[in-house]
């Protein structure tokens, strides 16, 4: 474990390999799970700003769940807000390109330059999970192992890439530049 500020890296992020390999997985995990990605307290409310700039982006189901049920959802047992689901557990949120590959309607809409949101950071942050401990005042970032990421994995292996640097733009999205830097600095310094 590697201590930076108060955030608890796991040596998972340096040791094991992941590159997303979309062409194999389709994009199974915003389809699989049992709730919808974790948002933060900011991304509600910048949910609720973007709404309708990303609504042409999204697929019918989605958005009947959605103004239905709400841009997010409180999940009880996890005590925390996520993206709401479809009855088959995909994400509310999602799409297909014509390859049946499943997308963030979201970031569709930032890439078209619709929005300035790119998509939740739980999801840029995948195979990432953050658990926070409030009570001691601290993070943990953990790789989270998921068997439908396999092909990720491999491939990942055979690029020799750590986990840390392949989400090397989401963890400077959440932690800056300077958080980034160190874990550079300790997977260089042999650590791991």
């Amino acid at each position: 474990m590697l201590l930076i500020d108060d955030i608890l890296v796991s040596d998972s992020l340096f040791t094991e390999r992941f590159v997303c390999h979309l062409d194999k997985c389709k994009g199974i995990c915003c389809i699989e799970g049992d709730y919808g990605a974790p948002l933060e307290t900011e991304e509600l409310h910048t949910l609720e700003r973007i709404y309708e700039d990303i609504k042409p982006f999204l697929r019918k189901e989605g958005l009947e769940v959605l103004e239905r049920e709400g841009l997010f959802t409180l999940y009880k047992e996890e005590k925390s807000y996520g993206t709401p689901l479809l009855e088959n557990g995909a994400c509310a949120y999602l799409t297909y390109d014509e390859k049946g590959i499943a997308l963030c309607g979201i970031e569709l809409a930032w890439k078209a330059g619709a929005t300035d949101f790119r998509k939740p950071v739980s999801c840029h942050l995948y195979p990432i999970r953050i658990k926070r401990n409030e009570k001691k005042n601290f993070e943990a970032i953990n790789y989270e192992e998921w068997e439908i990421c396999s092909d990720a994995c491999s491939l990942g292996a055979e690029l020799n890439v750590p986990v840390f640097r392949f989400l090397k733009e989401p963890l400077i999205r959440k932690y800056g530049e300077d958080f980034y830097e160190q874990l550079e600095d300790a997977y260089a310094g042999g650590h791991y």
